[in-house]
């Protein structure tokens, strides 16, 4: 494990949201589970799953598939590379409206999977042991336990701004504002994003994440081509500031002088009390907004953008 730059005698930590929900949440939790929750358990899901694209892009170009969530494929000339790989159907009583836009079978094996934090809808343990990958399982600080039974050869854990190398293949752990906790006792665990560096392309996977400051640090610290980043959950049930809504993540996006960015962490699972479709819309009018529409790619489930 290589030490980051020196960029800076304080690197910007991770910064923590804290678990007391704000005045209020027990109205909006009522809300949530009557108008979301319930409705959503009778909701045909829809979408199908596709067989995943095997050859790898052209040289110098990065192919990015979105699975659903939070959940990306991304390959390069030379590596492949899976983030927060998520099939689940239900998380507890929350059903997912949309179906994985590929096949979990017919996955190939990997250089690496990333998990961001240890959140349910982020470390699926189900899908991860399914999956195959070369080099093993990276995940942050204080979740080795959680993953070392799942069947990968290596489990690396990394603190943020730790890097990892692998022949031309490098991940990069960046801050966010969110919390690591899988439950509520183990506030231990650290979480982030990461940016994944391969054939001249790089990639920036958020995570999850409330707007803040360190976001101008990342793109200061590091060039990114593209950048792809949470745009719902914002109206939490708890009140807590722990998403972003999809102005803040224009914003976030413009901090970190990406070149396209690309949405996620919508319209899959309902975790928040925000109407479905409205993510996506307030997203594309902030962009036109600023007069940066072009620079906004919506990914459908199981379609690669290649860039």
């Amino acid at each position: 494990m290589n030490p980051p730059g020196d960029y800076s005698p304080h690197p910007l930590p991770t910064r923590y949201s804290g678990l007391k929900p704000q005045k209020g949440w027990p109205t909006r939790n009522l809300k949530f589970f009557r108008h979301h929750v319930v409705p959503g358990m009778f909701r045909r899901r829809v979408g199908s799953a596709v067989a995943p694209v095997l050859s790898p892009p052209a040289a110098g170009c990065v192919r990015i598939t979105w699975i659903g969530h939070a959940s990306f494929f991304l390959q390069f000339a030379d590596h492949s590379v899976l983030v927060d790989p998520n099939w689940a159907g239900w998380h507890g009583p929350v059903k997912r409206r949309r179906h994985p836009g590929l096949r979990l079978e017919e996955i190939p094996e990997v250089d690496l999977v990333l998990v961001t934090h240890a959140h349910f809808d982020h470390l699926h343990k189900p899908s991860l042991r399914i999956l195959q990958s070369r080099e093993g399982i990276v995940v942050p600080s204080g979740s080795r336990k959680t993953v070392q039974r799942l069947g990968f050869p290596a489990v690396h854990e990394m603190r943020v701004w730790d890097t990892l190398a692998f022949d031309h293949l490098e991940i990069l752990h960046t801050p966010s504002h969110h919390w690591g906790a899988r439950f509520i006792h183990d506030t231990h665990r650290d979480y982030g994003g990461y940016l994944v560096r391969a054939g001249g392309k790089s990639v920036f996977h958020c995570g999850d994440s409330a707007y803040f400051e360190g976001f101008k640090e990342i793109g200061r610290r590091h060039p990114i081509d593209v950048a792809l980043m949470p745009i719902g959950a914002y109206d939490a049930p708890s009140g807590r500031d722990v998403h972003m809504n999809p102005e803040e993540a224009v914003r976030a996006f413009v901090d970190l002088g990406a070149k396209v960015l690309i949405p996620m962490h919508y319209a899959t699972f309902p975790l928040g009390n925000e109407p479905h479709d409205e993510p996506l819309e307030r997203l594309l009018m902030e962009a036109d907004r600023l007069g940066i529409s072009e620079q906004i790619l919506i990914a459908e489930e199981g379609v690669g953008i290649e860039w």
